[in-house]
């Protein structure tokens, strides 16, 4: 079996407050895009995991994809030994959700390949105990996010007329540190009721929070952000905590020379 996860990108990310347990309130809209990794599975005499592509910092013992198929097995012992392989696309530490998808993706493959019929209610509760982005994925719509972002509500917003362009540069930003650099306030307007509104009004209105402290650290982006906006981009903006920074255009043009030491995609 294979499947393809996706990305996202955040149209708006607003963190509203601190919760007692650590995490923070946030306020955003989920957009799924067509980037994707691939991720495959067959069975095997004994587990294993195997990646190519984008390499991945770290322990490969830790990624998502592990974890989330050792999550199953410990409830659905049943399940026979896999070999996986995952093709890495999806920048890491990029804002873009690529871990998170991996996850979310190989709970669905798993339930659907051994015939598990857990519920969908059931996967996403297994997909917030992976991280606050995979309850996402199991629906892969656009969905306005509040809370960690695991209460997700489908909202209407088809913007498949667009082209989007994706810049990453060679930045890594750390979650943790980011998050200490806020000082979260409840937004006057909700991030859903801004993308409701004409797309021409988003670039005032529909802002992220990260990007205040995180372009007077990495200047960088904030350049990034201004040359998407200065090459005619209806709306743009950091996704997540960075570091991918993109723009909504009407059309494609050559993007080389603007960021030669960037990674971008359109899509």
């Amino acid at each position: 079996m294979i499947q393809f996860p996706n990305c996202k990108i955040n149209l708006g990310l607003r963190i509203t407050n601190k919760r007692d347990d650590g995490y923070h309130n946030l306020d955003t809209i989920f957009y799924p895009l067509p980037l994707h990794d691939a991720l495959e599975l067959i069975n095997g005499q004994e587990f294993s995991f195997a990646q190519s592509g984008i390499i991945i910092e770290g322990n490969s013992d830790d990624n998502l994809v592990i974890k989330a198929y050792q999550l199953l097995k410990r409830d659905y012992p049943s399940i026979a030994s896999i070999q996986i392989h995952l093709l890495k696309k999806i920048p890491t530490g990029a804002g873009l959700g690529g871990g998170s998808a991996d996850a979310s993706f190989m709970l669905m493959m798993l339930n659907k390949h051994f015939q598990l019929n857990i519920s969908k209610e059931k996967i996403l509760a297994y997909a917030l105990q992976l991280g606050s982005d995979c309850p996402f994925f199991i629906h892969n719509v656009p969905c306005y996010g509040i809370s960690r972002g695991e209460e997700l509500e489908p909202v209407h917003l088809d913007l498949s007329a667009y082209k989007f362009l994706l810049v990453k540069p060679n930045v890594h930003i750390p979650t943790s540190w980011a998050f200490q650099q806020l000082s979260p306030v409840p937004p006057l307007k909700t991030c859903k009721q801004v993308v409701m509104q004409p797309i021409a009004t988003w670039q005032n209105e529909l802002i992220n929070d990260f990007e205040t402290p995180i372009f007077k650290a990495y200047p960088q982006l904030a350049s990034i952000k201004q040359t998407l906006i200065e090459k005619g981009a209806l709306y743009a903006s950091m996704s997540g905590s960075g570091s991918t920074v993109y723009g909504i255009f009407t059309d494609e043009f050559v993007v080389e020379e603007l960021f030669p030491d960037c990674e971008h995609y359109w899509i």
